[in-house]
């Protein structure tokens, strides 16, 4: 009897990106007023809008604590690892087109999904590339919350060998 066939969720080699392709990330993330405080304290975050509720409930138009941005961003980065760069990824070269459409409320449900813009091989880095990620991130209502392009360094399949 044989050993059964084993599979490691990872994410996509360099060759395995494709330009174009829509990956969508599921599941999605329901932000708490838990989530807000911790992240904002943690980053020292003084501001009002995301941590004094009497505060923010007084202040148009919202009338209502805003999440972080820097969660958001955070969040939606995160909902895409596991599918595209989990053990794969060398590390992040930047980001930028970074906008928040809309904001966010506690009780709020983020989705993502991420097109491949751009990929070649690296020049100075034998066995790596360079892929080009761009984000979107989706509240429940399917209002675009937050965009993020990203360049990654990834390794190629040749790596695992």
């Amino acid at each position: 009897m044989s050993a059964p066939k084993r599979v490691t969720q990872r994410g996509l080699w360099f060759e395995e990106f494709e330009i174009g392709v829509i990956y969508e990330h599921r599941p999605g993330r329901t932000v708490t007023e838990a989530d807000n405080v911790l992240f904002t304290t943690l980053t020292m975050n003084t501001q009002a809008l995301h941590l004094d509720a009497a505060f923010a409930d007084a202040q148009p138009p919202f009338n209502q604590r805003l999440v972080n941005s820097m969660f958001t961003l955070s969040t939606l980065i995160g909902l895409s690892i596991a599918q595209l760069t989990q053990g794969t990824l060398v590390g992040n070269l930047g980001f930028s087109e970074i906008a928040f459409p809309k904001p966010v409320f506690h009780g709020d449900t983020l989705y993502a999904e991420t097109v491949v813009t751009e990929k070649r091989l690296s020049k100075s880095r034998p066995g790596e590339g360079i892929v080009t990620l761009a984000h979107t991130g989706y509240n429940q209502h399917g209002d675009v919350v937050v965009t993020a392009v990203r360049k990654t360094l990834v390794r190629t399949k040749e790596t695992a060998a």
